[in-house]
């Protein structure tokens, strides 16, 4: 009879190992579901109705690029912050900066011999527009060329890479984003990621679920210079165990406990 509840012992043992092993790894797992994109719901919070993409709207403290050229080098020298007579120039990150018009906080930049032009709440087209209006009453001959310097977008968080990322195109989609930071990471929320985006009047967050195929027709679903995309991680990501070094930890106490109901077993067939 000692010997049966001896056993009985055991095997509880046994079985309250296995249970505690299976709870901390099904707690550390990530379903297949929450891993896939494009999804089709019943119900979704989107509507499905195509939103047609914005162009973005300069803002104060924006950057923009602007290179002024006519047939005579000298004429351009006078609107350019370059020297444009050495002919063709490498624009790359820093230069572009240092070549770069600040936009003030009335919404001007401040162009060399020309005077204070308003930009900010008008696209890259219409102030390129209004500098070329401008520009009339200097020189017959010109192209104007206007560009955002500050075209980036800031993805934090659950990623795999996270950092600042260039725009290199005028359409591009949160996925095409998220790729560039190498996805969202084993243990990122993709029902929940978050977009801090900056308008003329404040800053918005919007949250949005990134497994769901209705996202393709949403205001956003094209990423936006200066965006800040935060991906959260899911409840019950720093406990989980299949990520080193917890999983080494695990493996080592899980050994140790075998290794002393063995020591046990043996020890109760010895009786």
């Amino acid at each position: 009879m000692k010997g049966f509840f001896a056993s009985n012992s055991y095997s509880m043992k046994k079985i309250s190992l296995f249970a505690l092993v299976l709870l901390i790894v099904s707690g550390g797992c990530v379903s297949n579901q929450q891993a896939t994109y494009l999804q089709i719901y019943e119900e979704s919070p989107y509507s499905g109705e195509y939103v047609p993409p914005v162009d973005y709207i300069i803002q104060p403290n924006d950057n923009i690029y602007l290179q002024v050229s006519t047939p005579d080098p000298s004429v351009s020298a006078f609107f350019n912050v370059f020297d444009a007579s050495g002919g063709r120039i490498t624009v790359d990150e820093a230069s572009a900066h240092l070549m770069s018009y600040p936009v003030e906080l009335d919404g001007t930049v401040d162009l060399p011999y020309v005077g204070s032009v308003v930009v900010a709440g008008k696209t890259l087209s219409d102030a390129k527009l209004a500098i070329e209006e401008v520009l009339k009453a200097y020189v017959t001959e010109f192209n104007v060329t206007v560009k955002l310097v500050n075209n980036y977008v800031s993805i934090l968080g659950e990623v795999n890479t996270p950092g600042l990322y260039p725009l290199y195109k005028e359409r591009l989609n949160i996925y095409q984003a998220l790729s560039m930071a190498g996805d969202v990471a084993d243990f990122g929320d993709r029902y929940q990621l978050a977009i801090i985006r900056q308008t003329e009047k404040e800053s918005i967050v919007k949250e949005f679920d990134i497994t769901d195929k209705n996202i393709i027709d949403s205001e956003f679903y094209y990423v936006m210079p200066n965006d800040v995309i935060y991906v959260r991680p899911l409840k019950g990501r720093y406990f989980a165990i299949n990520t080193a070094p917890y999983i080494f930890a695990f493996s080592a106490v899980a050994a140790i406990g075998t290794l002393v109901l063995l020591i046990q077993n043996t020890r109760l067939l010895s009786q």
